[in-house]
């Protein structure tokens, strides 16, 4: 049976956009993945204690028809073909890409936490993902995301903004 899924996506090493909408055409062509809605791309500035570049992040929505961990192994690979390296924690990456929800699932196993633990703590998740879903319920929370995004807009001084449109290339 098909769910919903939400992926973040983010990039502060090399061509970010251009990373971003060739990473949003390899989630389409993913075999039991569709591409159903993507956000614009957002600028924000890094978390944690690594002095870097600026990041790009978006959200997508996909219909899938994979497991939660096959999904992850895909997108972990995606990474890869990327030149991810998993060298320091919050450090720069050409691409990082996470499962924010799946359905209404709670799943806590080694590598793979559903929803992503971050995802009411982070605007540089929410702003894109309630971007493309604004009424998305946390399924641990039982609450609207966008309460967690009031909150944090009005706690935080994290830099985020939107900067454009967010297509993928299909290109490649």
């Amino acid at each position: 049976m098909a769910e919903t899924a939400y992926i973040g996506l983010g990039s502060n090493l090399g061509d970010s956009m251009g990373t971003l909408r060739v990473a949003l055409a390899q989630v389409a062509r993913m075999d039991g993945v569709c591409l159903i809605n993507t956000s614009g791309a957002w600028e924000t500035t890094p978390v944690g204690p690594i002095e870097q570049d600026n990041y790009l992040n978006a959200a997508a929505a996909v219909r899938t028809e994979i497991t939660p961990g096959d999904l992850l192994n895909a997108l972990l690979d995606l990474e890869r073909q990327h030149g991810r390296e998993r060298l320091l924690r919050w450090g720069p990456r050409t691409l990082d890409l996470d499962i924010l929800l799946y359905g209404d699932l709670l799943l806590e196993e080694p590598g793979l936490k559903i929803p992503h633990p971050w995802l009411s703590r982070r605007r540089f998740v929410l702003e894109p993902l309630l971007e493309i879903a604004p009424k998305l319920m946390h399924p641990g929370q039982r609450k609207p995301l966008a309460y967690s995004l009031e909150k944090l807009r009005r706690e935080n001084d994290e830099q985020v903004r939107r900067v454009a449109d967010l297509a993928p290339d299909f290109s490649e």
